[in-house]
C-alpha cells in the first residue's frame, strides 16, 4: 500500500500550477519539504499534458487571428458545430449502447423459452431471439464505431491505473469517517 502523501490535494494542485508557470522543482521541493523525485513523478505527466494543450490552444488562436474577421466568425461557428456533432454522436452512442443492452436482455429471456431437447418446437421463440439479437447489434453500431475510431485513446484510458480520490478526513464528520472505514472493511 502506498504511503500517504505529505501534501494535501490542494497543495499538489498548487505545486503543479507553479511548475507549469516555470518555477523550479528544486525550490518547490524545499518549500513544501518533499523530494524533487516526488514532485517530478506527480506532476510530469500532468504538466506535459497541460503544456501540450496550451501550445495547441496558442497555435489555434494565432491561426484564427491571422484570418480575416468574416472567416474568423466562420471558423468559430464551424468549431461550435463540430463540438455539437461530437456531443450528439457521443449521446447517440450511449443511448444505442443502452438500447443494445436492454434488447440483449430481452433476447436472453426469450432464449429461456427454447426447448433444449427439441429446439425446433420453439421456432417462434428462436425467431424472437434472432430478431432481438439483430436489433441489439444494430443499436450498438454507433457506439462500436465511435470506440473503433478512438481505439488508441480507449486503450490508454483502460491501461491507466484507476485514480483513487483523496479524502481530507478533517472535512468529514465522525459518522462519515466511521461509514467510510466500515465500507473499506467490507471491501477488504
Amino acid at each position: 500500500m502506498a504511503r500517504p502523501s505529505k501534501l494535501s490535494p490542494e497543495q499538489w494542485l498548487e505545486v503543479e500550477r507553479r511548475v507549469i508557470d516555470g518555477e523550479s522543482i528544486r525550490s518547490l521541493a524545499r518549500e513544501f519539504c518533499v523530494s524533487e523525485g516526488a514532485i517530478r513523478q506527480r506532476v510530469s505527466t500532468q504538466t506535459t499534458r497541460v503544456k501540450n494543450v496550451a501550445q495547441k490552444l496558442a497555435e489555434a488562436q494565432t491561426a484564427l487571428a491571422e484570418l480575416p474577421i468574416r472567416q474568423q466568425y466562420t471558423a468559430i461557428s464551424l468549431a461550435d458545430k463540430l463540438r455539437n456533432i461530437s456531443d450528439n454522436l457521443a449521446a447517440a452512442a450511449q443511448y444505442g449502447a443502452q438500447t443494445a443492452h436492454r434488447l440483449s436482455a430481452l433476447a436472453n429471456s426469450e432464449v429461456a423459452k427454447v426447448d433444449d431437447a427439441d429446439p425446433l418446437k420453439s421456432v417462434d421463440s428462436l425467431k424472437g431471439v434472432a430478431a432481438l439479437t439483430k436489433l441489439a447489434n444494430d443499436s450498438a453500431g454507433i457506439a462500436l464505431n465511435l470506440m473503433a475510431a478512438n481505439k488508441e485513446q480507449i486503450k490508454a484510458i483502460n491501461d491507466e491505473p484507476p485514480r483513487r480520490r483523496l479524502i481530507d478526513p478533517s472535512k468529514l464528520s465522525d459518522q462519515a469517517l466511521e461509514e467510510l472505514l466500515g465500507a473499506r472493511e467490507i471491501d477488504a
